[in-house]
């Protein structure tokens, strides 16, 4: 993985990474892979406040373009749609994860109506 482009974003306190993943001869790498190279090639990087965006392979070469967007904190990552968090849900490490009230939805049955 190289970097093309890295510019910090105080406002959005955020590191915006354009880079380039050369992979000849090797499938296009997976989105755990991206989130790993990101997390490397940043120091102090955490793995769990990095989204890929933007990602292109070229169509015939061995080539892939992407974009990783590197957040200081958790609350800093709210400007993100729901639907990236839920794309990155099962790649984020357990203690990230909000835990959900398991009493919610037990599937109690005794209950029903009569």
């Amino acid at each position: 993985m190289e970097i093309i482009d890295r510019k910090e974003n105080p406002l959005l306190n955020r590191v915006e990474i354009e880079f380039r993943w050369n992979h000849e001869g090797a499938a296009t790498p997976s989105r755990a892979d991206m989130l790993n190279g990101i997390a490397s090639i940043e120091p102090g990087s955490n793995r769990d406040l990095i989204v890929i965006k933007n990602v292109m392979t070229r169509f015939g070469m061995g080539s892939t373009t992407g974009l990783g967007l590197v957040y200081s904190d958790k609350d800093s990552m709210k400007v993100e749609p729901d639907y990236m968090h839920e794309r990155y849900a099962g790649l984020r490490s357990a203690s990230a994860e909000p835990k959900e009230d398991a009493t919610a939805d037990s599937g109690d049955v005794t209950g029903g109506e009569e």
